[in-house]
């Protein structure tokens, strides 16, 4: 299959096919997504938010060896490791080409680290106007579940009538909990209130 004949491609900039897979989701919780080239990092953050979808109520970070990218905050300067502004820098600061690779990481107490791959660049075209979800599989853990240990705990105790949490978890999550569940016809609707502009906001 053709993925670029299916997408709107980017003005004057190339387009990266990124693989964004959850750490240690089995089956892996996975998304494939189209950005421009020079979105930064920033504005990735909200593309992953809506792609798996989180509620993005938590801190994030990008991690590059021992770089990190996000928003630096006063209070932790002097705590040894340096976070530089993720405003500043673009995805293809983090990974110039294609097979480059580096993490995300969502909520630090709950530890969701996805795996962010250059599957492919492709060359610009100025019809692009959004990132654009290509593929995914598997429904994105709710948060605040624990991080992969306390999901795959809660999927046991909900498939379990018997379980002594199960009602509670079963009303926490707001009822039924399709594990498989990803609809790419939504996550698009969503990523197109998205600019491909190369500013943030």
């Amino acid at each position: 299959m053709n993925h670029i004949s299916e997408i709107e491609t980017g003005g004057g900039v190339p387009l990266y096919q990124l693989k964004l897979t959850l750490k240690w989701s089995q089956p892996a919780i996975w998304r494939r997504v189209v950005v421009r080239a020079d979105m930064k990092l920033d504005r990735l953050h909200d593309t992953i938010q809506i792609a798996m979808p989180w509620m993005n109520c938590h801190m994030h970070q990008f991690i590059v060896g021992r770089t990190y990218y996000g928003q630096p905050d006063r209070e932790f300067a002097d705590m040894g490791s340096q976070t530089l502004n993720e405003k500043k820098y673009t995805v293809a600061d983090l990974a110039p080409a294609a097979k480059k690779k580096f993490i995300y990481e969502y909520d630090f107490g709950d530890g969701w680290q996805h795996e962010v791959v250059v599957e492919k660049v492709f060359p610009p075209d100025p019809a692009f106007k959004h990132p654009t979800c290509l593929a995914g599989a598997n429904a994105c853990p709710p948060d605040d579940c624990g991080g992969i240990p306390g999901y795959y705990n809660l999927l046991e105790t909900l498939a379990n009538p018997k379980h002594p949490d199960h009602a509670h978890l079963k009303e926490w999550i707001g009822g039924e909990w399709d594990a498989e569940r990803f609809d790419l016809e939504d996550t698009n609707r969503k990523l197109k209130r998205l600019k491909v502009g190369k500013n943030s906001r």
